[in-house]
This record gives C-alpha cells, sequence and structure tokens, in this order.
C-alpha cells in the first residue's frame, strides 16, 4: 500500500516537472489569475453578489450546498495527511497552501460551483462554464506546483458527487425544512456546524460560517423577506454596501479577536466567521430594507 502511494507520488511529481518545462513569466500569471478563481476571496465576493443582487432563494442554496462542500473538502484533507508537490521537491512550488493536498480543494469547489450556477445559465454557456473553469482551474493547481494530478482528479469526482446528490435530494430537502418549526431548523443548522467542530478542529472558519449563514437563512423570510431584483443602480449599491460591511467585520474581528498562538483561537475563528455568515444572510437584507436598497418580498 505504501510503495503504490509512493509510485503514484513520484508518478505526480514527474507530471507536475512536465507541465513547469512550458513555464514563463505569462503563462505563470495567467496560471495564478485562473488559480484565484478557486480562492477563498473569490468565493467571499460571488457569494453575497448571488445572494444580495441576482436570486436570493438559489443564493441561499448555493451558499448552504458550497459550505457543506467545503467543509467536507478540508475534513478529508486532514485525514488524508497528504503532502504537496512542493513539499518534497521545493523546487516545483511556485505557489504555497497552508493545509494538506489530497483532495484539491480549488478542483472541488469550482466544480460545485459553477455546476450549480450553470443550472441557470442558458446554453452553451452554462456548459461551458461548468466544464471549462474546473479544468483551467485544477491543471493551474497542478502547473504551479500545490497539487498531484491525482488531487485535482479526487477533487473534481467529488464535487460532480455532491452536484448529483443535489440534483436527487436538493429539491426534496428544501420543501422538507420549509415545512418545519423555525425553533427545529435553527437548532439542526446548530448540530450541524457543532458536528462540523467535532469532526474537525484544525480549522473552524467553515463550520462558523455555515452556522452564521444558516441562522440567517432561517430568520431572514421573517425578519428581512427582501427582493434580490431592481434597478441595477440598487443591486450596485447593495453590494458595494454589503462587501464594505463584511470586509471591515473580517479585518476588525481578526485584529481585536486572539491570534493563532491562542488557546482561544478556534472559538474566535468560529465567532469572526460566524458573525460574517450572519451580516452575509441577515443584517445586509435588513439594513438593505431600511435603507431602500431593496424591496420586500413575500415568503
Amino acid at each position: 500500500m505504501v510503495a503504490s502511494m509512493d509510485s503514484m507520488l513520484a508518478w505526480g511529481l514527474d507530471i507536475v516537472r512536465l507541465t513547469q518545462r512550458a513555464a514563463t513569466p505569462a503563462l505563470t500569471f495567467l496560471m495564478k489569475g485562473f488559480t484565484a478563481l478557486g480562492s477563498e476571496w473569490f468565493y467571499f465576493a460571488i457569494l453575497p453578489l448571488v445572494y444580495w443582487c441576482v436570486d436570493r432563494r438559489r443564493g441561499a442554496r448555493l451558499g448552504l450546498v458550497f459550505f457543506v462542500s467545503s467543509f467536507l473538502n478540508l475534513w478529508l484533507k486532514d485525514l488524508c495527511a497528504q503532502p504537496r508537490p512542493y513539499e518534497l521537491d521545493p523546487k516545483l512550488g511556485m505557489a504555497h497552501e497552508a493545509s494538506y493536498g489530497l483532495p484539491s480543494g480549488h478542483a472541488q469547489g469550482t466544480t460545485v460551483f459553477w455546476g450549480l450556477v450553470a443550472r441557470d445559465i442558458a446554453r452553451p454557456w452554462g456548459v461551458l462554464l461548468a466544464v471549462f473553469l474546473p479544468l483551467v482551474v485544477g491543471v493551474s493547481r497542478v502547473y504551479l506546483g500545490v497539487h498531484f494530478p491525482t488531487d485535482v482528479f479526487a477533487g473534481w469526482a467529488l464535487g460532480l458527487v455532491i452536484l448529483a446528490a443535489d440534483a436527487v435530494l436538493g429539491e426534496r430537502a428544501e420543501r422538507g425544512l420549509a415545512r418545519l418549526d423555525l425553533r427545529v431548523k435553527a437548532g439542526l443548522v446548530a448540530a450541524i456546524a457543532f458536528a462540523m467542530n467535532a469532526l474537525d478542529m484544525r480549522d473552524t472558519s467553515v463550520s462558523g460560517a455555515f452556522f452564521g449563514v444558516g441562522l440567517g437563512f432561517v430568520f431572514a423570510p421573517r425578519l428581512a423577506a427582501f427582493s434580490a431584483k431592481g434597478q441595477l443602480a440598487q443591486r450596485l449599491l447593495r453590494y458595494i454596501l454589503g462587501l464594505a460591511v463584511a470586509a471591515c467585520l473580517y479585518v476588525g474581528l481578526k485584529a481585536v479577536f486572539p491570534g493563532a498562538g491562542s488557546e482561544l483561537y478556534a472559538l474566535f475563528r468560529f465567532v469572526r466567521y460566524g458573525a460574517l455568515g450572519a451580516w452575509v444572510s441577515l443584517g445586509a437584507p435588513w439594513v438593505f430594507l431600511r435603507l431602500g436598497l431593496a424591496e420586500r418580498e413575500a415568503t
């Protein structure tokens, strides 16, 4: 088993070296641009855009599925504890990451995100986005030396499994949740978030974000049932204001909360990301309604 794993990693290193033979400054710049499309910052910007300015219901579902996918990826990384190519051959490291390598979060995330978005985009553009973007992001990860090809294959495969599960169970689960009492839904969100923490305490950011976003989605229909429609200027103002406050929360709470060396770091990281999630799902819509930047929508 160990020998087969070693041979697979050796094969992966050969593939990374092969791709980097074509390296030029322009190609490296392009690949770093592609890899940014699968980064945390990209989703930090794009998920609120869908929820605030495109479609509230679809944005909520997209966010929840994406956070579950992200947690699964982080949990599997820690479970597999596989090194990255540049850790075995430092010359290959055109970029660096703090986590383990298997499966690729960039490959999985882009597969899930664009696969879900493609359902609402007219063909053939939706299909092209759902195929092209995960493909080029995955290739960029191998080129930059942060993933073995097998990491990327695993990420794509897991992303497709999640898309299939959502296609089969998503509508049914949504209808079932809609019939539950408000307190039951809030308790379910809390239970899932704390189960995430119990399974993986190394990174509480995803569980915190899920907790905040989930609770916001539970109470938003009662407290801030807004419509994502409106004039372009309204949508633009919503996005700028909402993202500006989110950025202030992210930076401000990080500055005042205990740092990575503290015993309370995991707890306050959970709280920080929970506050961000609650702002996106509930706080910002409530403010939009009060400022006249959105119309109230019947639920």
